[in-house]
Formats: C-alpha cells, structure tokens, sequence
C-alpha cells in the first residue's frame, strides 16, 4: 500500500443488466489497479461470495454487505428510496452518508440513484441543485454536459451555479486549466434562445470566477469546441440520448457495409486497427460515469448495461475524485459566490 489517501467506495451490484458478475469482476481490477482503495460490494451476500470465491485477492479491501431487497426500473424512485430500506442502492448509499465509504457507484435505476443521492447523502452547504453531469466523447477531448437529468426545470442562478461546479471539476479531474464554458442555444448570437437562455446569459458574463464563451449550437458538441456544456435537463437530457442512439446507429450501418461484400470484408481488415482506435474514444468504458455534482459525497452512475471496463473506469474516477477533494473545493467555489 502507497501513501495516498485511502478511498472507501460502496458498490451496488443489483440493478446492473449484465448482473453482479460484471461488478464483481471489475472491483477484483479496480483494487488491483488502484492500491489505496477499498470496495463494498452490497447485494446478495451468497452470490457476492460465491462469485469472488473465482478471483484471486485482497480480501481485506473487498468487503460484502448484504442486502435482501431490489430497485427495479418499475418501482417509483422516491417512493422506493424511501421504503426498500434494505435494497442494494439504499444500502450502499448509507454507506456514504455515514462515512464508511467516500463514494459510490450503481448501474441500477437512474430516478433512484438520483433520488436517494439527495435524500440520502445530501446536498452540500450552499448547493441549490445537483446536476448529473456525464463526459461525452468528441473528436477532440471530451466535453463535460450538465445537466443531463436530475433537474428538468432550473432557473438562471441554478444554471450559474452549474458552470461553476463544472469548471471545478473539469480543471480538478481532467486537468483543463482555465476551462471554457458555453450554454447549448439555438443560435451563437447573444438574444437568442428561450426565457432561461436569455436570463442565464447575463449572469454568465458577469460570472467572473468561468470562462464563459457564449452560446453553443448542438451541431457544434461532437467536435469538442468546449469544455463545460451548460444546460438545463430536459435538453441536456435529450442531447446525450440522440448522441448516444446516433452513434449506437451510425457503427451497426458501418458495420453492415464493410460485411456487404467480400470486398468490403478485405477492405475492412484494412482499416481494422485505426478504426478499433477511433471507436475506443467513444467507449463508455474509459470515462467511468456521471456524477451527480453537488453532494456531501460523490454519487456515480453508470450505464445500465456497463461491462467490467466502465466499472474499472468509475472506481478510477471516483478514487481521482476523492483524493483531489473536488467535493471539497466546489463548496469552496460556491461559498465565494455567497460571499459576493
């Protein structure tokens, strides 16, 4: 074991599509690559058991807290948080909210990750509202989008807010110095957009703490122009699924013509390498997930259908994000704001 900072991260391994062999599988990793963390699997104690009795490891840094109960897609997330008080989710963030655990990280339902991150963890002092803010891959560097679910309705101070959480994060985790910001509009010119654009506008230019370069038309995402995408959810919401089913589209047409013909087959052991490197950029297994900004303690989630590589990649994320204390300094941030 190092010296780094010892990093505590609550795993739910119910809820996930591929099932807790791929959460099981990617903590076995994550602990091997990440030296000072140690995991808390809750679910099924015996299946849990069972399933790590296949990996050699650590058995002092992966732990099993049972947990009898499910969150499904079906339940209502409040409702659910509030009475599947033995659930995996409900466990695991307990764990967080009473301090064993500095993080966590479920691939279950996405209503309840959200609503039980603030009923049970909690939002931070001086936090209006937490937004769930994924990277998105671009030809460039990916960009940061907030928010993309958790608050369908926000006003323009919310917004504000949002840009300053962001720039922390993407200066503190992805070594942006300085980072650039810009709110998603129908247009680059400045009145443009609907009510909350041309309210929120204002009061990003005057923000001096960002770098707030203006308005970014949706076209312009993929090519990676900014760093922090500022939105509202509903929009950011129906931006990342259209970029998601967009490119879940576009590689099964590439896929089908290079299978086409026996040409288009030798054609395709051609490009083979160069495309398996540019198509890894887009994998959601490299970035980890989306956290929900904002919280007295990180809350993850990641894709419903995640394999081991994304849960490797979130126990880096949250093992980077806790060492480097960005909870700690977006309260910072957002406590000179108050002051102001």
């Amino acid at each position: 074991m190092n010296d780094k900072k010892k990093v505590n991260i609550a795993i739910d391994t119910i809820g996930g599509d591929n099932g807790a062999e791929v959460v099981v599988r990617g903590a076995v990793k994550g602990i091997e690559e990440n030296d000072n963390v140690t995991v808390y699997l809750t679910g099924h104690k015996k299946e849990l058991e069972t399933l790590l009795g296949e990996y050699k490891y650590d058995k002092d840094r992966i732990k099993v807290v049972d947990a009898t109960e499910e969150i499904t897609c079906h339940d209502a997330p409040v409702e659910a948080v509030r009475t599947k008080k033995d659930s995996s989710l409900v466990v695991a963030l307990n764990l967080v909210k009473d301090g064993t655990c500095d993080a966590f990280i479920s691939a279950g339902s996405s209503g309840a990750v959200l609503a039980g991150g603030q009923f049970i963890v909690g939002r931070a002092k001086g936090v209006r509202r937490t937004p769930l803010a994924p990277l998105i891959p671009t030809s460039g560097k990916p960009s940061l989008l907030l928010d993309c679910g958790a608050n369908v309705d926000a006003r323009p101070e919310v917004l504000v807010q949002f840009a300053r959480m962001g720039s922390i994060y993407m200066e503190n985790i992805e070594g942006r110095k300085n980072p650039t910001v810009a709110i998603v509009n129908i247009g680059t010119e400045e009145e443009k957009g609907n009510a909350l654009v041309k309210e929120t506008f204002p009061l990003l230019k005057a923000c001096k703490d960002i770098n707030f370069v203006g308005s970014i038309e949706s076209r312009e995402i993929p090519t990676g122009k900014v760093d922090v995408i500022l939105t509202e959810a509903f929009v950011g919401n129906v931006i990342i699924k259209l970029y998601e089913g967009l490119g879940k589209t576009l590689l099964s047409e590439i896929k089908d013509s290079m299978l086409s013909s026996f040409k288009s087959k030798m054609g395709a052991l051609l490009v083979k390498k160069p495309m398996k490197k540019t198509l890894s950029k887009f994998s959601a297994s490299n970035k980890g997930g989306a956290p929900l900004l904002g919280l007295k303690g990180l809350v993850v989630k990641i894709h419903g259908n995640a394999k081991e590589g994304e849960v490797i990649s979130a126990i880096r994320q949250c093992n980077d994000f806790v060492i480097r204390d960005v909870s700690g300094k977006i309260i910072e941030g957002l406590s000179k704001e108050s002051a102001e």
